[in-house]
């Protein structure tokens, strides 16, 4: 993971689930991390699991299913303990073998895939949880070093030509199509690698929300790598 030393005022770390789940967000803090040096062999349950596919969620009784090494014993128990204490706090999490995600073609000058940077937004409050426990880790990126896409006058325009309807509803149509939750790198932004084994918490867009939503996103995996990603 990055060294968090210079993003500070943005992220904050914890040492135990408990502060990971109680400590508010607040000022700029949109970011907890609960920092993790974890024990046993993913990799080990990643080659075991058959993937059909580009993603597939992994189930528990899969994971128990697993004919495993004493390390893969151990990285059985830190998955299933996390799936346990995620759904204990009330939320839903889910076990992904990752190859690839689905590209947005549609939009060639505006993909609204997970690979680019974008927040996440609910009409109830709610945070994002996720933790890679193998492949390559997610990103994310400081507010400051951001633009809205749809700000930005030559997008806007584009979209404009897109939506092709009357001005009164092209708020709506943004919201829509999702394009008004991507986000344009600025030139001498530093996207924060979220490290492998560390939960993090990431603020999202919703009514109650104190704080601005953290941008993230996917990253690009490494070919023959699979992903092992818990998210919700």
């Amino acid at each position: 993971m990055t060294d968090l030393s210079p993003v500070l005022n943005q992220i904050h770390c914890v040492t135990n689930f408990q502060e990971l789940v109680s400590t508010p967000f607040h000022a700029e803090i949109n970011a907890l991390c609960w920092s993790r040096k974890l024990t046993g062999d993913f990799a080990e349950i990643v080659n075991k699991v058959k993937l059909n596919g580009n993603i597939a969620v992994l189930e528990p009784e899969e994971l128990l299913a697993l004919d495993l090494s004493e390390q893969g014993q151990l990285a059985r128990e830190i998955l299933l303990n996390d799936l346990k204490i995620l759904t204990a706090h009330g939320a839903s999490p889910t076990l992904n073998l990752i190859n690839y995600y689905e590209r947005d073609d549609a939009h060639a000058f505006f993909p609204t895939d997970v690979y680019s940077f974008h927040v996440d937004r609910s009409p109830v409050p709610t945070d994002t949880f996720l933790c890679t426990y193998y492949g390559q880790p997610s990103e994310i990126l400081l507010n400051a070093q951001a633009e809205q896409k749809v700000l930005l006058p030559e997008i806007r325009d584009e979209l404009k030509k897109l939506y092709g309807g009357k001005e009164d509803g092209f708020e709506a149509f943004l919201t829509e199509h999702f394009f008004d939750l991507h986000y344009q790198v600025k030139p001498d932004a530093q996207p924060i690698n979220l490290g492998v084994g560390h939960l993090w918490r990431l603020a999202v867009d919703h009514p109650e929300s104190k704080v601005l939503p953290c941008i993230h996103r996917a990253p690009k995996e490494k070919t023959g790598e699979t992903r092992l990603l818990m998210i919700c």
